[in-house]
């Protein structure tokens, strides 16, 4: 039997999910991301979703990956 473990998300990964799912934030360079056009108070957010593959880590504008997504709708 397999079993996948979840990462362990704050409500403020929580809270960053549902901006990016609204279309609300941009990676301007490798290491920040923006909500609304400002800077977000936790810089390790961004990377902290990148690494646990729930977000895009591209430059532009940040996308949910499906695994993402289903976190999201499971909360």
């Amino acid at each position: 039997m397999s079993v996948t473990a979840l990462p362990t998300l704050t409500h403020r990964d929580r809270s960053v999910l549902r901006a990016v799912a609204a279309g609300r934030c941009q990676r301007p360079g490798p290491s920040s991301l923006t909500v609304d056009g400002m800077a977000l108070a936790d810089q390790f957010a961004g990377l902290r979703l990148v690494d646990a593959g729930l977000i895009t880590s591209a430059a532009g504008p940040v996308a949910l990956t499906d695994s993402g997504l289903a976190i999201l709708t499971a909360a």
